[in-house]
């Protein structure tokens, strides 16, 4: 006893229980402080999602047994008692609650948060725990197609969307121009060689991933160090609720100045091939590429922080020089070391977009030699459109890479009603299920643009909380009735032919577009404007019918107004097609009078829709511009951003720019403005030849256009930033001026 006791006392002795009370300390203190940062995260969301409420609400830390995220709902002393082992299990737990039990709904596009005085109670205690380790957000695209001008105020509320949504693994990118104008001052470059490197600021999404230089710049200096800032109040909020932002990594992009500084770099001109000049990427051989991968990262964290979580995605729309595997396998280690060298627990996760959209290019040999480069817990896969086409199926599940499904669903932020809803209800359970998956660790949003078919969203992000398919014919009658504040029978068989019909995802890729939004021509569709629907036009009819009906019975909810507008909006949209085959065919036998008056009805039709779209702020052109502009410092700023605002979502690039409408918006100001005045101009030109006996010549007219259109790029011009009219009202008056003339046009 006397040994023993002479050994507690020893120097050693007391070393080691000072070295295990010091690390039990620092853990207890860890679990304290994440306990705290929970509850504390999920009372502030509380507070800003539902204030009048709050206090309803008490928040507690649940300890996760499996390791994933786990929430826990119950009602006690009055309470309704949201548990979470994050702060966004948390917010899940609340907005299960909100939908549940409450039966309200926020989406982008209407919200019912109409709570009654009395919370419902939570009759017996509610557990969910979610089977996926990551559920990501965000494409490069979503960045500049929804979210160039946003500020912190907008960013508040769409990470309080995603937490409700159960999202955990968002892509975060902002001011990422800031850090790269740090680590290349480091290097020695000067502001003037830098000046045509850095886009503007709506065309950052392309520019991050190599593909263009310079266009809608010169980017200022404060649009960098506000951007700096608004990525810190980002990343602060976002990891406060538990998520895990992925940040960017060096994929080899650098500015042409490159060339002088270091003339014995191994540099290889690349072009995107859509009307913009090369860009030049550094040979992952090249020791400046680890060194500049090592520089940017160390700048980065130090500026932003990090997870550990990297994106970085090679030749993106852009053809590596070569398709021998052992060069992608070499350049695929580079990027990677890149990353170690500078955080050695870094992951690299990689947007499988490529592998879809060059699939020529991209067969196994190559994709196996990129992918396998990287140890296997260094990387994740993102199977970026897998309700379109999965990838993961012909690749071995990524050849055992971690990977997660995502749904994409719309492209350049087109206005449309479409969406694959089968797909989605069953998708990603399937694939859970499914023996062949391998490491599938999330599902996700992988989207161009938001803020268009929120039930879509609605639907993908349930199966954060399940493993089985959803039952479409329920979980469209709890929509219905979240959205509008009650179940309505009309409103529930109007949903079964929205699923039967816009939403069916059949036979195109995404949603079509309307003629109206095309340049104009005597064709059905042009390059970026496809107008095939993937259902009879006239099948749509009786989901309007039934809109409005409801609408005479008094419907209101914001929900409601929303739906009302769009798809009065789809349905005056698709209707475009018929007028247009008129006036086709009255050019076509030199009618003149037939012209007149069909070309009359068109322009006519283009006026009512954006007088429909004027009563919601969600189909506005001018908060699009307004919020451009707010971003200038003085008017040459102002001018520079409203610039870019009107090109990206007209002719993208000059006037020579092959992808003009492909970010094609059906918005009111956009469609009396731009598109009204294009077949004004158009119809101008078929009158005349018919009067003058001549032929129309649609060379010159497209010539000329595309300079008016430029023009137009270039205007200053304010349009209307708040709603006009009464939502519900005006689709009535039109459902009154159009449905017999639709009716009799489809059947005939």
């Amino acid at each position: 006893m006397n040994n023993i006791l002479s050994g507690c006392s020893s120097p050693e002795f007391s070393r080691r229980v000072s070295r295990f009370c010091l690390v039990f300390y620092f853990i207890f203190l860890g679990q304290i402080t994440k306990a705290q940062t929970i509850v504390s995260s999920g009372k502030s969301l509380i507070s800003r999602v539902v204030p009048s409420h709050a206090s309803h609400f008490q928040v507690e830390e649940l300890n996760s047994k499996s390791g994933k995220d786990q929430f826990e709902i119950e009602s006690k002393n009055s309470k309704i008692i949201l548990r979470g082992s994050s702060g966004v299990a948390v917010a899940s737990a609340l907005y299960h609650y909100l939908t549940n039990y409450a039966h309200c709904q926020i989406t982008w596009n209407g919200t019912n948060l109409a709570l009654p005085a009395k919370l419902p109670v939570v009759a017996e205690k509610i557990s969910k725990t979610t089977v996926y380790n990551y559920r990501y957000n965000l494409n490069y695209c979503t960045f500049n197609y929804s979210m160039s001008w946003w500020d912190w105020e907008r960013w508040q509320k769409e990470i309080d969307w995603m937490a409700l949504h159960g999202i955990n693994m968002p892509l975060a990118i902002t001011g990422e121009e800031y850090t790269w104008l740090e680590v290349y001052k480091d290097m020695g470059f000067n502001q003037d060689e830098l000046k045509d490197f850095f886009s503007g600021p709506a065309y950052f999404g392309w520019f991050w991933m190599g593909n263009l230089d310079g266009w809608g710049g010169p980017l200022p200096l404060d649009w960098m160090q506000s951007h700096k800032t608004l990525q810190q109040q980002i990343l602060k909020r976002e990891r406060e609720l538990g998520m895990k932002p992925v940040l960017p990594a060096f994929t080899g992009h650098v500015p042409s100045a490159f060339k002088k500084k270091f003339p014995k770099a191994q540099l290889k001109p690349t072009n995107w091939t859509n009307g913009f000049g090369d860009t030049y990427i550094l040979d992952s051989q090249d020791p400046l590429f680890a060194q500049i991968g090592k520089k940017f990262l160390d700048k980065q964290t130090q500026l932003y922080g990090t997870d550990h979580l990297y994106s970085a995605d090679t030749f993106n729309e852009n053809e590596p020089p070569t398709d021998d595997p052992g060069y992608l396998s070499k350049l695929s280690e580079r990027i990677y070391d890149g990353m170690r060298q500078a955080d050695p627990d870094a992951v690299w996760v990689m947007q499988g977009w490529l592998f879809y959209s060059d699939r020529k290019f991209w067969k196994a040999p190559q994709i196996e030699a990129l992918l396998k480069a990287v140890p296997d817990d260094k990387m994740i896969l993102l199977d970026l459109a897998a309700e379109i086409e999965p990838i993961w199926k012909r690749t071995g599940a990524f050849y055992g890479k971690p990977w997660i499904w995502n749904m994409l669903n719309n492209f350049g932020g087109n206005v449309n009603l479409f969406g694959r809803m089968e797909a989605v209800a069953s998708g990603p359970a399937e694939v859970f299920n499914d023996p062949d998956k391998k490491r599938l660790e999330g599902i996700g949003l992988t989207m161009e643009a938001i803020e268009q078919n929120p039930v879509i969203y609605e639907l993908m992000m349930d199966h954060t909380w399940q493993s089985t398919p959803i039952d479409l014919d329920e979980w469209l009658k709890k929509y219905a009735r979240n959205r509008y504040g009650k179940q309505d029978a009309d409103l529930n068989q109007a949903w079964q032919i929205l699923r039967k019909t816009v939403y069916n995802g059949k036979q195109i890729r995404d949603g079509a577009e309307s003629i109206i939004t095309g340049r104009p021509t005597l064709d059905s569709t042009t390059i970026w404007t496809r107008t095939k629907l993937n259902y009879a036009p006239a099948a749509l009819l009786p989901a309007w019918n039934l809109f409005v009906k409801s609408a005479n019975a008094g419907k209101k909810a914001d929900g409601f107004s929303y739906d009302l507008v769009d798809v009065s909006r789809q349905v005056l949209a698709n209707y475009a097609l018929v007028v247009q085959k008129k006036w086709v065919t009255a050019y076509k036998k030199r009618d003149k009078a037939a012209l007149q008056k069909h070309s009359k009805a068109f322009i006519d039709l283009i006026s009512d829709m954006d007088l429909l779209l004027a009563t919601r702020k969600d189909f506005l052109l001018g908060p699009w511009i307004e919020d451009a502009r707010k971003w200038g410092s003085n008017d040459q700023q102002k001018a520079l951003y409203e610039q870019n605002a009107r090109d990206l979502i007209t002719l993208w690039g000059d006037a020579d720019s092959p992808l003009h409408e492909y970010s094609n918006r059906q918005w009111s100001g956009l469609l009396s403005d731009f598109y009204k005045v294009r077949w004004e101009k158009f119809f101008v030109m078929l009158n005349s030849s018919l009067q003058n006996g001549s032929e129309a010549d649609f060379k010159s007219f497209e010539k000329s256009i595309a300079q008016w259109e430029w023009q137009w790029v270039n205007q200053q011009k304010s349009f209307p930033v708040t709603e006009k009219g009464n939502s519900i009202e005006t689709a009535v008056k039109l459902y009154k001026k159009y449905h017999q003339q639709i009716s009799n046009d489809y059947k005939n």
